[in-house]
């Protein structure tokens, strides 16, 4: 039961600091404005994409949107909620990762269905490396997912 509570709890906060911030950003940043939080290393912006990673899709249909981009990702996000809350020997790191995949995929698709957008606002350059825009869910799907690989590598033992 407390496992259970902790993952719902882990997964409800990567879906607040998500939305929290998305919500501070739409209300204070101007759209396509570009801040320079550190140098022109750390960007804060305001972007809309009406697709996902990297405006992938932003072209698609409406109904194609709709299935692509909401109805498959809310399936696939309460399958894997379920089996991450089913299982009982989980690794708990491999339970964190997953959380994060979860919370940061619940909170763009959040976006999706209430804005019809997904709102991106940091950007990072660094030399010859620099991101696309993003924003806190994108964070939580990424740290999950190297979390996974990670842990899948180091401890060869099957995920879900």
């Amino acid at each position: 039961m407390i496992k259970r509570a902790s993952i719902i709890l882990l997964v409800l906060l990567n879906i607040g600091c998500d939305q929290i911030s998305k919500d501070v950003v739409r209300k204070n940043v101007v759209a396509n404005d570009y801040i320079e939080v550190v140098g022109n290393n750390l960007i804060l912006t305001n972007v809309e994409n009406t697709g996902a990673m990297l405006g992938f899709g932003q072209n698609l249909p409406p109904i194609l949107k709709v299935i692509l981009l909401q109805a498959i990702p809310v399936i696939i996000l309460l399958v894997l909620l379920y089996r991450i809350l089913r299982k009982r020997n989980l690794d708990k790191f491999m339970v964190i990762a997953f959380a994060f995949v979860i919370g940061g995929g619940i909170g763009n698709l959040i976006d999706r269905i209430t804005h019809g957008s997904v709102t991106d606002f940091f950007l990072i350059e660094l030399g010859f490396f620099k991101t696309g825009i993003f924003n806190m869910a994108d964070v939580s799907v990424t740290l999950g997912v190297l979390m996974i690989l990670f842990l899948s590598l180091w401890n060869k033992k099957p995920i879900l």
